[in-house]
């Protein structure tokens, strides 16, 4: 599942996509964006602009955190893509 903050959202359908893009060809991962070392949130640019990207991992209600994030059977995974400037 894909969350956009409304920031996000109002740069229109072609940024979204180019942005979505950037971060599925994450790969550089650095103690300043991912402090966890868990590859589950980073950085990327877009047209001048920092954003950030999380995912969190829920339980199959999205009520509370997932139980075990290791399987799938009991958990939801929602990754959030957000301006710097919306954190």
């Amino acid at each position: 599942m894909l969350a956009l903050t409304p920031g996000v959202a109002a740069l229109g359908p072609e940024a979204v996509a180019t942005i979505v893009a950037d971060v599925r060809m994450h790969a550089l991962f650095s103690q300043e964006d991912d402090p966890h070392g868990e590859h589950d949130m980073g950085t990327v640019n877009h047209a001048g602009q920092r954003l950030f990207w999380k995912i969190d991992y829920y339980d199959v209600n999205l009520e509370f955190g997932s139980p075990d994030p290791t399987d799938p059977t009991v958990t939801k995974r929602i990754m959030t893509i957000m301006l710097a400037s919306e954190y």
